[in-house]
């Protein structure tokens, strides 16, 4: 007996330097989820393995599958000799409505620890999340809740695994210490009711469910102003405030055009008289720039400027007739002058008679006298 006592003896030792000596396996392992989204946690002494770096390896299996031999088995790894304390297994798509065991070793070279095994259903132990979004439009004095369904990791609605999702929806009157409004919603627009006219109003969202006792955080707070009839002081303000820019824009507009009008008046209308030239110049312009330069332009007067007017005599004078413009399709009449001593009339194929008598002669001479009393004329002027 004594014998045998010491080979157990000897066989505990044994066995507890080796336990001793052997890899430890992480601790503390956790599953941190939102929706479809699931990440595997643990926790790792450094001092446990002061001798090498250590890595850690995750897989996952389907639950009824432990029920077969290890042989067949399917073990699949999702972070192979991974230095990270976690491991993503949003990856896998593993079904929500499935059960599944989650495992962690870790690994030093050729050392392996044991695995620590994790049993997780998404269904049961998966934390749903807020809405994705949420949106308050103010309508006819009250507010519209737009509410997003939460996403899952593909993308798509939660409410496709859980049919019975509802929200809970909270609101405030901003500023206000009263006990907040709740309203409860399977609809993803919500109204909110019993809001006061142009009054600021805060809302926040929560996903819940009950089949599990499902409920989440609550969405951002986000604050907006109800609508509604407009005051009639307000509108009394508003058209005061416009009439007072009307009638300010009109005078700031009437006093440049004044001083635009003034400068026009001042330019063209002076009170400084002008030289001869100049108001001549002015005063011709019109006809100069609107007369047709292929047309001869005829005047009323005609005044001629000789230098010595004593000198001048009859026939020296050299009359000149233009035809009017719409006599100018007779363009096969010639004009010639004619001197003093010429009968001064105008000849068609030798039939016409003489249209100028010897009474309308004494007559021209006579004016032609009297132009020698001026001071100044032309002899002869063209256009």
């Amino acid at each position: 007996m004594k014998l045998f006592g010491v080979f157990i003896s000897a066989l505990m030792v044994f066995w507890t330097s080796s336990v001793c000596g052997a890899l430890r396996a992480p601790h503390n392992v956790t599953i941190q989820t939102l929706n479809m989204n699931y990440v595997l946690k643990w926790a790792w002494d450094p001092e446990q393995a002061p001798k090498g770096n250590v890595t850690f390896t995750t897989q996952y299996m389907a639950k009824f599958k432990k029920k077969k031999p290890k042989s067949r088995q399917d073990w699949r790894s999702v972070c192979d000799s991974s230095p990270d304390y976690s491991c993503d297994f949003s990856s896998a798509e593993l079904h929500y409505l499935g059960m599944w065991l989650l495992r962690v070793r870790s690994q030093i070279g050729s050392d392996v620890s044991p695995w620590v095994i994790l049993d997780f259903c998404p269904d049961r132990d998966a934390v749903i999340g807020p809405p994705s979004s949420v949106n308050i439009t103010p309508v006819d004095g009250l507010l519209q809740v737009d509410i997003l369904d939460p996403r899952s990791y593909t993308n798509g609605s939660m409410r496709e695994l859980l049919p019975n999702m509802y929200y809970f929806i909270q609101y405030w009157k901003r500023g206000s210490l009263m006990q907040p409004n709740n309203v409860t919603s399977a609809n993803n627009v919500v109204i909110l009711p019993e809001l006061e006219n142009w009054t600021w109003y805060c809302v926040r969202v929560k996903s819940v469910d009950d089949y599990y006792k499902k409920i989440s955080d609550f969405s951002p707070t986000y604050c907006t102003q109800t609508d509604g009839q407009t005051p009639y002081w307000q509108i009394f303000l508003i058209f005061l405030f416009s009439l007072v820019l009307s009638f300010g824009a009109i005078l700031l507009l009437f006093r440049y055009v004044s001083e635009v009008v003034k400068v026009i008046r001042s330019t063209f209308y002076s009170t400084v008289p002008r030289p001869a030239l100049i108001q001549g110049f002015l005063s011709d312009m019109p006809r100069l720039l609107y007369a047709d330069p292929e047309t001869e332009i005829c005047f009323d007067r005609v005044d001629l400027l000789t230098p010595e007017p004593e000198a001048i005599k009859v026939d020296e004078i050299i009359l000149e007739v233009h035809l009017p413009p719409e006599t100018s399709q007779q363009s096969d009449r010639t004009h010639s002058r004619h001197s003093s001593g010429d009968s001064g009339v105008y000849s068609n194929e030798g039939s016409r008679q003489n249209d100028l008598g010897d009474g309308k002669m004494d007559k021209l001479v006579k004016k032609i006298a009297r132009v020698n009393e001026l001071d100044e004329g032309v002899q002869d002027m063209r256009v």
